[in-house]
């Protein structure tokens, strides 16, 4: 399985600056385990022969948008909370932002370019 990243995002996790990502699922479907291993991706039906960046899912769990904070926010990519909305906005559509929606937080970390066992 995987998730779907901006290209810019995919560099920054590398880096390991982006750690945490916020999704606004309508279902659980999507929604990756604690312990799972998943292909950070920018374009969607990648094969893992083609992915070369992978993450652990550290922690799962809902939030509010208005409830970040700016380490929320450096979690993400190094933003300011300020530069995180207007991305959630550039990404998700200009009437995106609502501090009241809640959405999935997934924490990760990097672990390489070749998918690593998973225990």
């Amino acid at each position: 399985m995987s998730l779907l990243f901006q290209p810019e995002h995919v560099e920054s996790i590398r880096a390991g600056t982006k750690t945490a990502t916020r999704r606004d699922w309508a279902e659980a479907y999507g929604r990756p385990a604690v312990g799972s291993v998943r292909m950070a991706v920018t374009e969607p039906f990648t094969s893992d022969d083609e992915c070369d960046c992978y993450i652990a899912i550290e922690d799962v769990y809902r939030q509010p948008l208005g409830a970040m904070d700016e380490a929320d926010a450096r979690a993400e990519g190094g933003y300011t909370l300020t530069e995180f909305r207007d991305a959630w906005r550039e990404i998700n559509g200009d009437g995106a932002w609502n501090g009241g929606t809640v959405v999935d937080v997934i924490e990760f970390r990097y672990v390489g370019r070749r998918r690593p066992t998973e225990r």
